[in-house]
């Protein structure tokens, strides 16, 4: 065949196949649009999925009436003019491709009017056609009308699924355009009926709200709020508690500077960061937005724009990685930072009486005389003297018992311990109702953060092979590993290059004897290439430092004093991500009063 241009209508379709997949694509790039043109308010209403009828309305610019022909030409965009504005594009599109590919393969339909205009001007597209503009009747801003989606190509609408598996794509992209834009109003409307209403949300209240509509009130309820800035970035949004994980990464939303997108980086370090206190299988919920210089990372890289490429992917790594992971570390059993986000104004008020209670009677979580994995029979007196009023026996104290005359509002956060049950959870009197600790976990959580800090102290120690291990790796592995022998020193290998494609292993870091190393080796060379850093080693010596406090933490059906269960609620106030075990169950739970009243129908 000779080589020929092809039509402008062909040419569309083409780009239609990147850029339109299904209904959720045509809603995501014509609400992108109302919002990099300020709407306040976008709606949007469906019928049969969007397959029959996909209708955007906003309140935003609008276009003006004699460039509405040039809105549906290739290339043409009002957002970037040069190579200087590509790289540091803010605005969700830029390509000036969405609409002719989306009326290419459509009946389509452009209404818009500007707050100058004195009617609004209706253009139509059907088989690629444009027909000449109308009058028309519209407020201020702009509708798009899509109607019969891939009816000019008979084979893409075969690709579509039920009308419910469509409804749910473009569900969830209006909640994670509801997410990014908490200042903006999206509503959604489905074969008539309304469907979803985020309201605006400029406070931290309703941005609370609009969270448990996006994600549900249990969400919600079991996160953190976070903000860290430092290298020229902002992180801020929220985490799931480790005790909300989900068995599916459903709940995982990421903005970079209001965009949604998807990041290998990003996933590797939340991952990480997690990797000390989630069940195996299980998987981190978190809405979390990025902000960066935008010429330090490339929107211009997926035609649907769901990927973006970091200039400096490391750095991005280690600010996500170590912002969450200091977030997560604070979340101590009864401090103020493990509170769920979503508490009642009642329950945030116990919570500050609590903490402030505890630091003006001058109450500091510590060890006592504790060794490093027992639990001691009796506790130092001061302990909680200073909690008690006047008059109180210091040999009930000590003995752990709450004499009759003390003033409950000046007790630590976990409160004190009045039972044992069944030799397996112990139960604690709070200022606002009852704890319930899984004592095992509890305690195999304190043992194992002491054993990390011991480990962590000495450093990683090598020891050397008797008999040295080949293995075959490429030519660019072999080359990193003859260039940076000091990353891997550092973390207790002693490698050397002894071929064009072979490399030695002489020596393993000492605390992972036994384990594959020849596996482990291939790993953190692959992580070192990829990321520029690894944690493998310290996984991998932290999994054997789990099975050790495991073993070694107090069994069920131990008989504890109540001083012993005292003990063990001080030093989980004064441990870091003692709200989980090692394996990522929670250690403790809560009910107040106002929960245990409800249980007995108190005051009804």
């Amino acid at each position: 065949m000779p080589i020929r241009a092809l039509s402008d209508t062909l040419i569309n379709q083409i780009a239609a196949g990147e850029v339109v997949e299904r209904p959720a694509s045509v809603v995501k790039e014509l609400v992108e649009n109302a919002l990099d043109a300020g709407a306040t308010r976008v709606d949007v209403e469906l019928e049969e999925g969007g397959m029959r009828l996909i209708r955007v309305r906003d309140d935003g610019s609008g276009i003006d009436a004699d460039q509405l022909p040039l809105a549906l030409t290739r290339h043409a965009t009002s957002k970037i003019a040069s190579l200087d504005d590509l790289e540091g594009v803010l605005t969700l599109g830029f390509r000036g491709e969405a609409l002719p590919s989306i009326a290419a393969v459509s009946r389509f339909a452009l209404i818009s009017r500007t707050a100058q205009a004195e009617h609004a001007t209706r253009l139509e597209v059907e088989d690629g056609k444009a027909h000449p503009a109308q009058p028309a009747q519209h407020p201020p801003g702009t509708s798009v009308e899509v109607r019969d989606l891939f009816y000019s190509v008979p084979a893409r609408r075969r690709f579509l699924r039920a009308e419910r598996t469509e409804f749910a794509h473009v569900d969830e992209l209006v909640r994670t355009l509801a997410l990014a834009h908490m200042r903006r109003e999206l509503r959604l409307v489905h074969n008539g009926k309304a469907v979803r209403s985020y309201r605006p949300a400029s406070d931290p209240g309703s941005r609370q709200r609009r969270l448990a509509d996006a994600l549900g009130e249990a969400f919600a309820g079991q996160c953190l709020a976070i903000e860290h800035e430092g290298g020229g970035l902002h992180l801020s949004g929220w985490i799931g508690m480790p005790t909300a994980s989900r068995s599916q990464a459903d709940q995982q939303y990421f903005y970079v500077n209001g965009r949604a997108v998807r990041d290998r980086v990003v996933t590797h370090a939340v991952r990480q960061a997690y990797a000390d206190v989630l069940f195996h299988g299980r998987h981190p919920a978190f809405v979390l937005y990025l902000e960066i210089d935008p010429r330090r990372v490339d929107v211009n890289v997926h035609p649907a724009k769901h990927e973006v490429r970091f200039r400096d992917g490391r750095m991005v790594h280690d600010f996500i990685f170590r912002s969450l992971h200091e977030a997560l570390a604070s979340t101590r059993a009864g401090a103020a930072s493990a509170s769920p986000a979503s508490e009642t104004a009642a329950d945030e008020r116990v919570a500050a009486a609590t903490h402030s209670a505890a630091s003006t009677m001058g109450y500091v979580p510590r060890a006592g005389n504790q060794s490093s994995m027992a639990l001691p029979v009796r506790e130092q007196i001061e302990n909680y003297a200073a909690l008690y009023g006047p008059g109180t026996a210091q040999t009930d104290t000590a003995a752990g018992i709450v004499p009759a005359d003390a003033d409950d509002t000046r007790a630590p956060p976990l409160g004190f311990a009045l039972a044992q049950l069944h030799g397996v959870y112990i139960l604690s009197q709070t200022i606002d109702g009852l704890i319930i600790v899984d004592m095992h976990a509890a305690h195999e959580r304190i043992g194992y953060e002491r054993l990390k800090t011991a480990q962590g102290g000495e450093g990683i120690r090598s020891i050397s092979l008797l008999v040295p291990e080949s293995l075959a790796v490429s030519a660019r592995e072999a080359d990193f590993v003859e260039a940076q022998p000091q990353s891997f020193s550092e973390l207790g290998f002693e490698v050397q290059r002894v071929a064009p494609t072979q490399i030695s292993l002489r020596g393993i870091p000492a605390l992972l004897e036994g384990v594959d190393a020849r596996q482990l080796l291939l790993d953190v060379l692959a992580d070192l290439i990829e990321l520029g850093s690894t944690r493998r080693v310290e996984e991998q010596r932290n999994e054997l430092l789990s099975t050790m406090a495991c073993h070694a933490a107090v069994r069920a059906n131990r008989r504890l004093t109540v001083a012993e269960m005292n003990a063990l609620l001080r030093d989980m106030e004064a441990t870091e991500r003692s709200g989980q075990c090692n394996h990522g169950r929670p250690t403790w739970t809560r009910l107040s009063m106002t929960e245990l009243d409800r249980l007995f129908l108190r005051g009804r």
